[in-house]
């Protein structure tokens, strides 16, 4: 049996925490004493904005909203019911956000089983995949909170042509739409233009935290999730918050600050198949984001299973969750976890974000905001504008030119074990791929097989990573190194009203965030596939040799 069962274990309304006490107690002095005896626990769940000091005060007033925005959004359910009516002969929900926007839906969907389409990308194939798929029988949910997301702008103006196309009405194909956003954004001013559904979210709640508004809600009951339930779960936990003790959020954020400053800044998230699906990837999003700025920052890395490489190492905290409330021996072997989160989804959503926001008090930064994700966006808007720079390989092996740093190996296993040897003692290496997250499902395996080299490892489907790890690589400990895989495009795809492709905004997107990242002098290297599957599998097996 696990030995977190026989330690102290912090729990409340079904959600429950193992192991925390003892990663606090690795630490010179308990982590969760001090935060307890500055008065954390209550001044946080009371939306106390001074928490993270003067600097983050403003920002922190206008978002704290998601510490009760589940008592608000039970304002929803009635419209939710109606909008689904109205719309039930639409049954195949499409999901265009980024980010928050799009994670905390597609982790719902997935735990429950319900279908939904998310549309996350700039790829054009993958775009197209979505445009071809039932378009009389979709509604569109378009979701920023700002509503000028380049992204999600570009995905409503193509289907929005493609209504028109199949021979839809300007008023039929709004009725296809359903828009969320904040009061006031452009995109309000386009829905009503649209003659689309609106609902407006919570103003007071960050994307990254709004999983129990209208941006995780409206997307999930579409789909035919019963979302009251999620609120019900977050609103027995929400009572635990202001406590110092029986508070497994509490806990879980100390143990998460405790092993920063010990050195363990490293997070792996593994699932251990107890009925919640894809909670790492909405769990990285939020810790990276809010933790990774100033020179510092936790680095979550999302690990496949137990079993695979990654989830153990000097500098990392291995942290499972599931939906069961006890954990057991790991199935199949593999990684004991340090920490295990066990409960209800709507506490998980929850109770991650106190937790984050109480490593924020430890690190002393502002968990609230994104000082350089605008950084790669600015890049983007400026290559787009001026034309992609030119680019020569330093070598071509097979199906995959290699753009590399001068100085590095001329073949592709030799690069790929340069860049992993250059890691150091406390490097990650994140891999970025800017491909088809379905089509080139293949490119994930990468991770498991590069992280066999004993070092923490990413993966990450651009632009999506962007708007999650993307301030961590800039903001964070500039001790990363960097991969980059981007693909041809056999057939490309308009924007419509848009002087670009999707197929152009994707490449200026990557193009984009190598310049940021060269600003950093960081090893950088970026492999790009003349043909996709080719590319995969032959990059697949050159990093199967590293092994031995």
């Amino acid at each position: 049996m696990s030995d977190l069962l026989a330690g102290p274990v912090e729990a409340a309304a079904g959600l429950a925490v193992y192991g925390a006490d003892a990663v606090d107690k690795s630490a010179p002095a308990s982590t969760r004493d001090a935060l307890v005896k500055a008065g954390v626990p209550g001044k946080l769940a009371g939306k106390d904005a001074s928490l993270w000091g003067p600097d983050a005060e403003a920002e922190a007033k206008i978002r704290l909203g998601w510490v009760d925005t589940h008592q608000r959004s039970r304002e929803l359910l009635v419209q939710l019911a109606e909008l689904t009516a109205e719309l039930a002969d639409l049954d195949h929900v499409v999901l265009a956000g980024m980010g928050g926007s799009s994670l905390a839906p597609e982790v719902i969907t997935r735990t429950l089983g319900r279908p939904l389409t998310v549309l996350d990308t700039t790829d054009p194939g993958q775009v197209r995949a979505a445009l071809g798929d039932r378009l009389e029988r979709t509604v569109v949910v378009v979701a920023s909170k700002s509503g000028s997301t380049v992204e999600t702008d570009s995905h409503r103006r193509a289907y929005w042509q493609a209504f028109l196309d199949a021979g839809m009405t300007e008023a039929e194909a709004g009725r296809h739409f359903v828009i969320v956003t904040d009061p006031g954004s452009p995109l309000e001013t386009t829905a009503t233009e649209m003659g689309a559904f609106t609902v407006l979210a919570d103003p007071n709640v960050g994307g990254r935290y709004s999983a129990l508004t209208a941006f995780g809600l409206v997307p999930s009951a579409l789909a035919g999730v019963e979302v009251a339930e999620l609120l019900d779960q977050a609103e027995a936990l929400a009572a635990s918050l202001g406590a110092d003790r029986n508070n497994p959020a509490l806990a879980l954020g100390a143990a998460l600050g405790a092993a920063a400053t010990l050195a363990r800044d490293k997070v792996a998230l593994v699932s251990d198949g107890t009925g919640i699906d894809g909670l790492g990837d909405w769990a990285e999003q939020l810790i990276a984001e809010s933790t990774g700025k100033a020179g510092v920052g936790i680095l979550p890395v999302v690990v496949e299973s137990p079993q695979s490489p990654g989830a153990t190492g000097a500098d990392v905290l291995t942290v499972s969750y599931g939906g069961a409330l006890a954990p057991g021996d790991v199935p199949g072997g593999g990684a004991t976890p340090d920490v295990a989160v066990n409960g209800p989804l709507g506490a998980q959503f929850l109770a991650w974000e106190y937790a984050t926001a109480v490593a924020g008090v430890v690190l002393g930064i502002d968990p609230f905001n994104q000082p350089n994700v605008t950084e790669s966006k600015e890049n983007t808007n400026k290559i787009l504008a001026s034309g992609l720079p030119a680019e020569t390989p330093s070598f071509t092996e097979g199906a995959i030119e290699v753009y590399a740093p001068q100085g590095a190996p001329g073949d592709l296993t030799g690069v790929l074990r340069w860049l992993l040897d250059g890691l150091g003692d406390d490097g990650y290496l994140a891999v970025m791929a800017y491909l088809d997250r379905f089509a080139d499902a293949d490119a994930a395996r990468l991770r498991p097989l590069l992280a066999q080299a004993g070092r923490p490892v990413t993966f990450g489907w651009g632009p999506r990573f962007l708007h999650s790890t993307g301030q961590y690589h800039k903001g964070g400990p500039q001790v990363g190194s960097y991969l980059q895989v981007t693909g041809a495009v056999a057939e490309d795809l308009e924007v419509p009203g848009k002087p670009y492709t999707f197929g152009e905004l994707q490449a200026a997107q990557a193009a984009g965030d190598r310049q940021a990242l060269a600003g950093r002098e960081r090893p950088l290297l970026r492999l790009h596939l003349t043909d996709r599957a080719a590319g995969v599998a032959q990059l697949l097996d050159a990093a199967g040799e590293l092994r031995a």
